[in-house]
């Protein structure tokens, strides 16, 4: 959890600002996971924070959404026609 949090921190992912009055804040919950190696021993263990966002309200919590998405082909198509 400690490494998380300091990759968090150091990659800038989000800061910690005031919440506005008659706000409420968006829970949280750490996800832990077991990497494992192919033989079964124990790589290494990982620990994820995430936030639970479906818990926002359109209008409310937030007003825009906007999630830019591309697949790789269409990438590539794009670099092959521009050259």
């Amino acid at each position: 959890m400690v490494e998380e949090l300091k990759a968090i921190e150091k990659n800038r992912t989000w800061k910690l600002v005031d919440l506005p009055k008659h706000k409420s804040p968006i829970n949280v919950r750490w996800i832990f996971k077991i990497k494992c190696r192919a033989d079964g021993t124990i790589a290494k263990y990982k620990a994820r924070l995430i936030a639970k966002g479906f818990l926002q309200k359109h209008g409310i919590d937030f007003t825009k959404v906007y999630a830019p998405v591309a697949r790789m082909e269409t990438i590539r198509l794009l670099l092959s026609i521009a050259s």
